[in-house]
């Protein structure tokens, strides 16, 4: 409750220009239906001979959030023809089409796509030879960035002797330590995905405790500890009892 007796000083901010403007708000996709669409809203047929042109769709559809109905139709429409036509197609575009049935770029890792792209690049004749060096170069660059903090996280969980410590525990590091490159790939965020994989090892180890080795008995007074932890992160395990 208010304490109306109490005088408190107000700002008399103006309310947002904005209002309700976002509430309702619904994208205009006039640009995608005009490109890909004739006049009776059916997409055109010249699309089914453009294979590239089809790919691009098929990635905007993926993109696509609830009510975009044009690009559920698009999904549709692309997956059917692509499947279709995948087989009777040449090489590098065949390779294309059937690592985009397989996953869209969307919902791939980066590194991963960026790998894949690579060797279906080069085999293209009209390949510019320096930017295909570039990217082979930023790619092994980055790669050898990765491996070194693989190399000093495997030190870590090394040292944390959890084979004798946590034998029950699933040893999930490079795993962990791929999730977090899937997350932050650039050379700047090397901090970052490591406390992200060490965070993640812990919070396996911790599942794997509740899972698979601790009794009911035990999880009680650990559960308990944990949910007490105070805020300079000491908990109280004087009455754990978990071996």
């Amino acid at each position: 409750m208010v304490d109306p007796t109490i005088t408190r000083p107000l700002a008399n901010y103006h309310s947002s220009v904005w209002g309700d403007y976002f509430l309702s708000y619904t994208p205009q996709l006039t640009m995608c239906s005009k490109k890909f669409t004739s006049d009776d809203g059916k997409f055109k047929e010249t699309l089914t001979k453009d294979v590239p042109g089809l790919l691009s769709l098929y990635e905007a559809a993926h993109l696509r959030v609830h009510g975009e109905e044009i690009l559920e139709e698009a999904l549709t429409f692309t997956i059917t023809h692509l499947k279709s036509m995948g087989p009777k197609l040449d090489n590098p575009l065949k390779a294309q089409v059937s690592e985009a049935l397989i996953q869209p770029i969307h919902t791939n890792v980066p590194r991963v796509v960026a790998r894949k792209y690579i060797r279906i690049y080069e085999t293209i004749e009209s390949h510019d030879d320096l930017l295909l060096k570039f990217a082979k170069l930023d790619f092994h660059i980055l790669q050898k960035m990765h491996q070194r903090e693989l190399s000093e996280l495997t030190r870590w969980w090394k040292n944390l002797d959890h084979e004798n410590k946590y034998p029950y525990a699933r040893d999930k590091l490079v795993e962990c330590y791929f999730w977090a490159m899937g997350m932050s790939f650039g050379p700047q965020y090397g901090h970052a995905r490591r406390t992200i994989t060490k965070i993640m090892v812990i919070i396996t180890i911790t599942n794997d405790l509740y899972d698979a080795y601790a009794t009911y008995d035990e999880l009680v007074p650990y559960t308990d500890a944990v949910e007490s932890t105070n805020n300079k992160g000491n908990m109280d395990l004087h009455s754990l009892n978990v071996t």
